[in-house]
């Protein structure tokens, strides 16, 4: 479901990139290619619509930002690597020794007297 919400957020991202760069800040963008006297939408509405869809866009990206928030696959308390390391293969043999180097301790140093 998560990798589902993701491919959506991908697509409506890459749509709503090509909305905003089809608008012009000043008016013009795409009705300014089709500015012809017998165009069938005329500018003011070739601009509400382009609008319409970049507000409808936005507000996707933001309800399917929130469905993959809570989509996000939860783990279960258990350890991923308690899942992948076989517990029986890091027994050691009875008969085998292991060495464990010596260490020094190391004394602080006495705090400075004022």
């Amino acid at each position: 479901m998560y990798t589902v919400i993701v491919i959506l957020i991908l697509l409506v991202c890459l749509f709503l990139a090509v909305v905003v760069l089809i608008q012009n800040s000043k008016g013009g963008g795409l009705a300014a290619n089709f500015s012809a006297p017998n165009q069938i939408m005329g500018v003011r509405k070739t601009t509400e619509t382009i609008e319409r869809i970049t507000w409808g866009l936005a507000i996707a990206l933001g309800v399917l930002s929130l469905l993959a928030t809570m989509a996000i696959p939860r783990h279960s308390n258990e350890s991923v690597i308690e899942t992948q390391v076989d517990p029986n293969a890091l027994n050691v043999n009875a008969g085998s020794t292991v060495a464990v180097p010596a260490t020094t301790p190391v004394e602080a140093p006495a705090p400075e007297a004022e």
